[in-house]
């Protein structure tokens, strides 16, 4: 018999490289599983801030920002979707200082002031381990003035990082969206994982899971949500026309 070893609270058969997509299918299914009612409020909300013509804002910092690019301008996404960042918090402009911006307090209060936050809009910070300043400082902003927010995080993670900001993203968000991702993101091997990170699949997952409840209220309420279409198949670039022209004056990324 293969030995058994426990993965992120699961308990499974060792791991080869072959079983890797098990491995990864077992964690998906416990984050739909794990996240079922909260996904059922997050949709709500987001469904009366598109009724209320608001927006959805995305941030997040380091590779936390490919789950705010998959918010956004993105087929068969939502096109009332302003992400928000700067650019020393991306990975690709200084890898080394993108870790020391994330940290640093007061960058999320100049990069929120310039996005219009308004409270009938959602605020999503996207931050596995959840307690750095720029995420924290995001969150208390957004709640500071009445927006709700919704922290896609790891419960988990935040327990065993350090306190850097004195709270973590889950403790002062409005909703969280638990992704489970074990400390140190690492997957692989099992008994010792140094590689194989889940974070950004899952949050993707997350996001889509969000996306299909948000498509099935929507219909139950006779709500038509703003969805792009490719600009890659006949009639894309005609169909989002309509869509630029109302929200590029809020959402300049649009541009």
């Amino acid at each position: 018999m293969r030995d058994r070893v426990v993965l992120t609270g699961m308990t499974t058969d060792t791991v080869t490289g072959s079983d890797y997509g098990n491995l990864v299918r077992t964690h998906l299914t416990r984050v739909e599983q794990h996240n079922a009612a909260a996904l059922d409020d997050v949709a709500e909300l987001v469904l009366a801030a598109v009724q209320a013509d608001g927006i959805l804002l995305t941030a997040g910092a380091g590779h936390s920002l490919a789950a705010v690019a998959e918010t956004f301008y993105r087929a068969g996404g939502l096109a009332c979707v302003r992400p928000i960042y700067h650019p020393e918090l991306l990975p690709m402009h200084g890898a080394i200082s993108s870790t020391s911006a994330e940290r640093r307090s007061g960058l999320a209060a100049e990069v929120l002031g310039e996005s219009g936050l308004a409270p009938h809009d959602v605020l999503f910070v996207f931050s596995t381990s959840g307690v750095n300043y720029y995420p924290v400082e995001l969150a208390q902003e957004a709640a500071s003035k009445g927006c709700p927010v919704v922290a896609v995080t790891s419960v988990a993670s935040s327990a065993q990082a350090p306190r850097r900001a004195g709270v973590t993203l889950a403790e002062v968000a409005t909703v969280v969206l638990d992704n489970l991702v074990p400390p140190g993101d690492s997957t692989y091997p099992v008994e010792a994982p140094v590689t194989a990170a889940i974070s950004t699949v899952a949050t993707t997952f997350l996001w889509n899971l969000l996306m299909v409840r948000l498509h099935d209220k929507a219909a139950e309420s006779g709500v038509q949500l703003p969805l792009w279409r490719s600009a890659n198949v006949e009639g894309g670039d005609a169909a989002n026309a309509d869509l630029l022209r109302h929200y590029q004056t809020r959402v300049p990324q649009l541009g």
